[in-house]
C-alpha cells in the first residue's frame, strides 16, 4: 500500500498529558518563582519595619532634644541652696564669685580649631560655697597660659557630665589632665560641691565659652529610617526581576 513503510511521526502537543501530571509540572514551575517572591516580600517587609521603627525613634529622640532646648533656654535664675539632679538638670543660673585659680583641664577637640581643651576652674561664691564652672574651649598652644584670679558674674546651665566608660584612661593628675568630664570625680579632686555649670558668658584668659545646646547631640535616626526604607526598595525590585525572570524561563 502507498506510503505504509514511512516511519510514524508523533506529534508532541497532540500527545495527551495526564492530569496528574499537568498538574504536578503547574506546582513545580509555580513553585519555583513563589518561594523566592515570598522570601522577597517577608525581607522587604521587615526593613520596611526597622525603618519605621527609626522614625518612631526619631519622634523619640527629637522630644527629648526639644525638652533640653526648653530647659536651657529658660530665664537664667540665682544658684539654688540645694541642687536637685532631677529638678534642677540644665537649669539657666547666674552666679557671682571669685575664680581662685585652681582648676584642671579636660582633653577634646574643636571642628574650626583642631586638639585643645575644656577649661575647668573652682569658683568660689559671695556666701564661701566652692563650684566647678566648665569655662569653654581652650586651644592646644594657650592651655599653659595662667588663669586669673578675679571677681566675675557669670551666666551658665546646671549639668551633671558623666562621660566615663570601662576604656576611659584614668585622669593624669600630676598635670591636671583629664580625658571626660567626671563631674563627681572632678568635684572630689578639687574640693567643690558636686555641682558643675557650664558657662555660657564668656570669662576671659583666652578662652571661648562653647555654646549651651543641643548641637553635639547626634541625632541620626531620619538618615537611618531612610537607609532601611531604600534597602526594603532594593529588595523588592530584585524580588520582581528574579520572578518575571523565572516565569520567562518556563
Amino acid at each position: 500500500m502507498f506510503g505504509a513503510n514511512r516511519p510514524l511521526i508523533f506529534n508532541n502537543k497532540n500527545k495527551r498529558v495526564p492530569l496528574g501530571a499537568r498538574f504536578l509540572r503547574k506546582y513545580v514551575m509555580t513553585r519555583k518563582w513563589i518561594t523566592p517572591l515570598i522570601s522577597g516580600a517577608l525581607a522587604a517587609a521587615f526593613l520596611m519595619g526597622l525603618g519605621v521603627w527609626q522614625l518612631q525613634r526619631l519622634a523619640w529622640k527629637q522630644s527629648i532634644l526639644d525638652e533640653m532646648t526648653t530647659l536651657m533656654t529658660a530665664d537664667p535664675v540665682p544658684l539654688p541652696q540645694v541642687i536637685d539632679t532631677v529638678r534642677d538638670r540644665f537649669l539657666p543660673v547666674f552666679i557671682k564669685g571669685r575664680f581662685t585659680g585652681q582648676g584642671l583641664e579636660v582633653l577634646t577637640s574643636q571642628k574650626d580649631f583642631g586638639q585643645g581643651y575644656r577649661a575647668i576652674s573652682v569658683l568660689r561664691t559671695d556666701d564661701g560655697r566652692r563650684i566647678l564652672i566648665d569655662r569653654g574651649f581652650i586651644p592646644e598652644a594657650d592651655h599653659l597660659n595662667p588663669k586669673s584670679v578675679r571677681e566675675i558674674t557669670l551666666i551658665g546651665n546646671v549639668h551633671w557630665p558623666a562621660e566615663t566608660d570601662s576604656f576611659t584612661p584614668k585622669p593624669d593628675e600630676s598635670r591636671n589632665l583629664w580625658f571626660v568630664r567626671d563631674a563627681a570625680a572632678m568635684a572630689k579632686a578639687l574640693d567643690t560641691e558636686p555641682v558643675f555649670i557650664v558657662a555660657r558668658t564668656q570669662t576671659g584668659d583666652g578662652i571661648a565659652a562653647l555654646p549651651v545646646d543641643t548641637s553635639t547631640i547626634a541625632n541620626d535616626h531620619l538618615n537611618y529610617a531612610l537607609t532601611w526604607f531604600s534597602l526594603a526598595l532594593v529588595c523588592l525590585m530584585m524580588t520582581v526581576a528574579l520572578v518575571c525572570r523565572i516565569k520567562a524561563s518556563k
